[in-house]
Order: C-alpha cells, then structure tokens, then sequence
C-alpha cells in the first residue's frame, strides 16, 4: 500500500468508524522503526493541512504540505492540494506550478486538470485554460460547453460554431447553447446563417414549438414579415392549441388589416397563464390603441379587459386599464381599475396620487380629504398632498385647517414655481373664507408674481 491509500484510508477510517475497537489498528502508537517513525509525521502533517485547509487556514495548510513535500515528493496529491490552497490566496503563479506538477505525475487525472482549468480561468489566462479545457472534454461533455464560451471570449468564433454543432448533434438544443450562440451571430453579423439554423431545426424537428417561435422572431428582426407572418400560420396548423405563437399573430393580422382575427388572438395572449404579464401588457396597450383608432371595436376592448381584471395578479395591468377609461375620460372607471393596482401594490405612491386627483375631479372631496390625510401619514414629505388636501378642506369650507396644511406644506416645496403658486392661490382662499382679506390679498400677489416671473 502506498503512502497515499495509506493517508487516505487512515481518514476515511477516522470518519467511517470512530467506535472502533481496541483489535484496530493504533495510529497514534509509535513504530519502533525509522519507516514507522516516517510515515507517522507525513500521515500527521497531510491531515495537519487537511484541517487547516478545512477551517480556511490557506497559509497554515501550505506549510503543512510543503513538509510533506520535503520528506518525500513524490505524491501528485500534494500538489494539488499545494495548488489549491494558493488558488484561495489568489496566488495564481505559485498555484498553477503546483497544478501543473500534479499534472505531469498524473496526466489523466480529471480533477487535477479541472482544478488547473479554474486556475487559468481566474487569471483570465484563457488560451491556457482552451488547451487544458481540451484534455478534460473526454471525461464530460459539460467542458465542451466551457470550451465553446472560452472560444467566444478569445474571438475564436468559428471553433465556437464547431463545437457548438458537436453539442447540438449529440444532446440536441438547449437554451443556454442558444443564447452563446445568438451572441457569436450578432457579434458577427451572420443573421443569414442564424436563420439558416433554425430553419434546419424547424425541418428537423417539425413539432417542436420553440423552434417556430425562434424563427419567428428571428425573421421579425431581419424584417421578413412575410416569412415571419407563414412561420407563425403554420406553427398554429401544427399546433392550434399553442398560446404563444399569438404574441406574434397578433401584430401580423393587425398589419394585414384583419381586425377580427387580430382580436381574437389578443384574447388567447390575454387569457393565457403561460404568456407572462409584461408581454401581456404590452399586447393590452395595443389592444387601447387600436380600439382607439377603431372604436367600433370597444366593446370587445371591455369584455377582455373584464376577463384580464379577473386573473391579472400585476399592478401593471390595471393601471394600463385605468389610463384607457381615464384617456375616455370616464373617472368612475379609471378609480376602479386604480384601485384594483393599489391592492397589488399598496406603497405605490402614483396610483394614489391620481386615485385622490381623480376624486378631486369628480368633486369628492370629502373622499379627497380622507384619503389624502391618510396618504401625508405614510408620505409626510410630499408636497402635492398637503396641495390636494388643502384644496379638499377649502371646498369642504375647513379654512382654519386648509391654512394650517398647506403652510406646512410650502417647506417641502423644493424649486417648484407652479406648485408654489397653487399652494398660494389656495392659501388665498382659505384666508378669504376666513374673511382676512389682507392675508388673502399677500397670497395672491404672491402667486401671480410667481406666475409673471415663470
């Protein structure tokens, strides 16, 4: 048995069976020979810098190792546990002779290369790290993939491509593939074989759904509508319960001027639980536009947005509701759908902004005054508050407290003409309803100069 089973038995002894009893072996007992005495202080000092090591002692554990190495030299193992602990004090120089001397006694050992791998990976020494990379492709296709990014960060784009194909064939696509290989396409300028690409895979794998939805896309941004608009019909007749194939239908039936077909699949990508909800807002926001340049299509605008409100779970959504009822100015609505937002998102300072505005509009201001008091409890800082719950408690004829809120309001002002000239316009009111007619006088002055100054 060499030394290195030997160390390592004795340690996986000590983990697997410290009950033993008193027939085992004694390592603590002292030989009565020389090679006793010997392999008792390698033993001792290899598990020393194993500890040390284990308790990130990096300093202590080299140490440790180099004793072992000045008794005997022989074992790779120490080497690259050498190597190791100097790739934690990021001393990459001293860490990668030892790896590399690991190396030369053990040539096909899988983790001395990975370790020497990592090691140049750190240093950014990649043409090292490709050639050791290369060496280990054998024990796991994995490295293959590293190989590939190490190409692409070397500007080796056409060994990238190789290996990348290589992969492809023998594991068939995957996502993360896809985006290195996007990425050497557009770094490159070689769109043409990029759809060339997928136009084999849609051949080859005629039922599989990202491979249209990729082409689609792909021919979308070279600006092949055509192509695009027959890839995604022809997705859809492979596959008529596909949702997704939708997001892009839908601008192709819209630009073909089929209104009804267009609408159609505006439902399927708004009732969908696949499609996630930024894509479905900004299908929703086209859905607003194009029922506002074609109104008599409203009414199929409201029976999806009442189905959307159902399932939404973003604020987003209503609030992209809410700005088409406030755009038709229909303020009842425009409330409802902002309050929908506000429950998904409570410190959304905005919504409640406009929900107080909204109310403010439509003359309640008994509302406006709550819930902009409610609103300065959780925002003392902000200016329009104090502004829209001044306005309320003027219309509700509370002068007395009108004066006392916007006057504290005007310190959080901060270089803003026109919202200084509304505070003073409204402080103007509160004080001619308290018939103090000079004060009411020195606030409107004010205003006005700010109004001449702007």
């Amino acid at each position: 048995m060499n030394k290195l089973s030997y160390i390592l038995l004795f340690i996986f002894g000590i983990l697997l069976f410290p009950q033993a009893g008193s027939a085992q072996v004694d390592f603590n007992a002292t030989s009565d020979d020389d090679l006793g005495n010997f392999e008792d202080e390698f033993q001792e000092l290899f598990y020393e810098a194993l500890q040390q090591k284990a308790i990130e002692n990096y300093d202590k554990a080299i140490v440790a190792l180099q004793k072992c190495l000045a008794l005997d030299d022989s074992e790779s193992i120490l080497y690259f546990e050498l190597g190791k602990n100097y790739n934690k004090l990021k001393n990459f120089g001293a860490a990668e002779d030892a790896l590399k001397k690991a190396v030369s006694k053990e040539p096909d050992n899988e983790w001395y290369l990975d370790a020497l791998y990592e090691s140049y990976a750190q240093q950014k020494e990649y043409d090292k790290a490709i050639k050791t990379i290369k060496q280990l492709v054998k024990y796991h296709p994995d490295y293959k993939e590293d190989l590939a990014a190490l190409y692409v960060r070397t500007k080796k784009y056409k060994d990238a491509l190789k290996v990348l194909d290589q992969l492809d064939e023998e594991l068939g696509a995957s996502d993360q593939r896809d985006r290195l290989r996007n990425h050497i396409y557009n770094v490159t300028g070689q769109k043409k074989k990029q759809i060339k690409k997928l136009e084999e895979r849609v051949d080859d794998n005629p039922d599989t759904e990202k491979n249209y939805l990729a082409l689609i896309f792909r021919y979308s941004e070279n600006n092949d509508t055509k192509k695009a608009f027959e890839t995604a019909k022809k997705l859809l007749e492979i596959n008529p319960e596909s949702q997704l194939v939708h997001l892009a239908l839908y601008k192709f039936y819209l630009d073909d001027n089929d209104a009804k077909m267009a609408i159609e699949s505006m439902k399927v990508v708004l009732s969908s639980r696949q499609i996630k909800p930024e894509a479905k807002l900004k299908v929703l926001a086209d859905f607003v536009k194009f029922v506002g340049k074609n109104p008599q299509y409203e009414t199929d605008l409201v029976e999806i947005t009442t189905l959307v409100s159902e399932k939404a779970t973003d604020a987003k959504t209503f609030i992209e509701i809410a700005e088409y009822y406030l755009a038709k100015d229909d303020k009842i609505k425009a409330i409802e759908y902002y309050t929908k937002a506000q429950a998904i998102e409570p410190e959304n300072f905005r919504i409640l902004r406009n929900i107080i505005l909204l109310h403010i509009d439509l003359r309640e201001f008994d509302i406006a005054e709550q819930k902009s008091t409610e609103g300065l409890e959780k925002y003392p800082a902000q200016p329009v508050l104090y502004l829209i719950n001044g306005v309320a408690l003027n219309q509700l004829t509370k002068y007395n407290d009108a004066v006392e809120t916007l006057e504290t309001g005007l310190d959080y002002i901060i270089e803003d003409n026109k919202m200084e000239s509304d505070f003073y316009k409204q402080l103007s009111k509160a004080y001619t309803g308290l018939n103090n007619l000079a004060k009411a006088k020195t606030f409107s002055d004010k205003a006005k100069n700010l109004e001449i100054s702007n």
